[in-house]
C-alpha cells in the first residue's frame, strides 16, 4: 500500500537454525518482533516499528525426509503426492510448481501475491478452493518455549480468512515450511461461478490443474490490478458471512447471499458497488473499478488517509446495508 515508516531492526532469515538467535537478539533489545513475508496483505502506519522485523527467506520444495538434499522433490502415491515447501517461497511459484505437474488442489489459488508461510495464517482461499483443503501440517517455531514443531491441520483451527495463527495465538508461531497433499486429476464440477461463466464465454474444455490456472490467472488479471505496479493490499476487505437466519432475511431483501461449503456470505465488493463507491477516489485512494474489495493508493501519503478512507466506506454500508465490513490486511503496529 505503499504506507508506513522505517524499521528499527530488521533481520533475514535463511535457515531454520537462524530464527532462536533472531528473537534472543529482539529479546536482547527489550523490543517487540513483526514476521514479515512478502507485504502483500500488510500495512504499515506512519511512525513505523521500533523493534525487529523478521523476514522469511527460507527458499525449497523439499520431500518430508529432512536429510535429502534435492531443493525440488516429493513423494508420491499412485493418487496423491506430498510435498513441503520452505515459507519463503513465493506462493504463485509454487501453485505452478503443482500445475506443471498435473496437480490438482490449490491451482484455483493462483496469482496470489505473498509468500507461502502466510498461506495458513490467514487461510488463504479463492475461486472455490482454501489452502487447508489441502495442508496437512505446517513445520514451525514456537517463540513461547523456544522449540520447533509440528501443528497439524486440526490443530490449526481454520475458518473463513482465519487460524489460530492470525487469532489465539498470534505471533507465537513463525512458519518454517507447510506440507500439502495434492492428486493427480482435476478440479471438481462445477466451478465458482466467475470460472463457470469465463468457460462458457470462451467455449473451453481444457479443466487440468493447468488449464484452471490459466483460467484464475486471466480473471485476476483483468479485475486485480499488480500491487508492484499499483499500490494496493489486495481484498480490502472481507466478505460478510452470515447464519441461517441472516441469510434468509438478506434474501428477502433481494441480497445477492452465496451458498458455500463455508456457509451463506455476500460478497463485500455488491455491498460497497451498492453505497456508490465503484470508482470513487476517497482521501488518495482509489476504489477499484474492475473489483470494488480492492483500495489502490494513487495520491495518499498517510496512514491517517486510510483510515479515513476505510471509515466512509464501512459507515455508509452499514448505514445502508446493516452489515459492518472488516478490514482483511493486518497492521504492523506497536504493542
Amino acid at each position: 500500500m505503499r504506507l508506513g515508516g522505517p524499521a528499527r531492526y530488521v533481520i533475514e532469515i535463511e535457515a531454520p537454525e537462524e530464527i532462536p538467535s533472531a528473537y534472543a537478539f529482539a529479546a536482547s533489545k527489550q523490543l517487540p518482533t513483526f514476521v514479515l513475508g512478502y507485504g502483500a496483505n500488510t500495512i504499515g502506519h506512519d511512525e513505523g516499528f521500533n523493534g525487529v522485523i523478521i523476514i522469511n527467506r527460507l527458499r525449497g520444495i523439499i520431500e518430508k525426509d529432512a536429510t535429502s538434499t534435492s531443493d525440488a522433490l516429493r513423494e508420491e502415491s499412485p493418487s496423491k503426492t506430498v510435498i513441503t515447501v520452505m515459507g519463503g517461497e513465493y506462493w504463485d511459484d509454487v501453485v505452478a510448481y503443482a500445475c506443471e505437474r498435473q496437480l490438482t488442489g490449490i491451482e484455483a489459488l493462483s496469482k496470489i501475491p505473498g509468500l507461502t508461510a502466510a498461506a495458513p495464517v490467514q487461510n488463504i482461499g479463492a475461486y472455490g478452493q482454501d489452502i487447508s483443503d489441502t495442508l496437512t501440517e505446517i513445520y514451525v517455531y514456537d517463540t513461547t518455549t523456544s522449540t520447533f514443531k509440528t501443528l497439524t491441520k486440526s490443530e490449526l483451527g481454520f475458518s473463513y480468512r482465519r487460524s489460530i495463527l492470525n487469532s489465539s495465538a498470534r505471533d507465537r508461531y513463525f512458519v518454517i515450511s507447510i506440507t500439502l497433499e495434492l492428486h493427480r486429476g482435476q478440479m471438481p464440477r462445477p466451478f465458482y461461478n466467475s470460472i463457470e461463466n469465463y468457460i462458457s464465454e470462451h467455449h473451453l474444455t481444457d479443466f487440468t490443474p493447468q488449464g484452471i490456472r490459466q483460467i484464475v490467472s486471466t480473471i485476476r488479471a483483468a479485475k486485480l490490478p499488480d500491487p508492484l505496479v499499483k499500490a494496493s493490499s489486495g481484498s480490502f476487505f472481507k466478505n460478510v458471512y452470515l447464519d441461517d437466519a441472516a441469510a434468509a432475511l438478506a434474501e428477502s431483501k433481494g441480497y445477492p447471499v452465496h451458498h458455500g461449503k463455508d456457509g451463506h456470505k455476500i460478497n463485500s465488493g455488491w455491498l460497497i458497488e451498492q453505497a456508490g463507491f465503484k470508482g470513487q477516489l476517497l482521501y488518495g485512494f482509489r476504489v477499484n473499478e474492475q473489483a470494488t474489495l480492492v483500495l489502490i493508493n494513487e495520491s495518499a501519503t498517510s496512514y491517517a488517509d486510510l483510515a479515513k478512507a476505510r471509515s466512509a466506506i464501512t459507515s455508509k454500508v452499514y448505514d445502508q446495508f446493516g452489515y459492518w465490513l472488516e478490514q482483511e490486511p493486518v497492521e504492523i503496529t506497536q504493542p
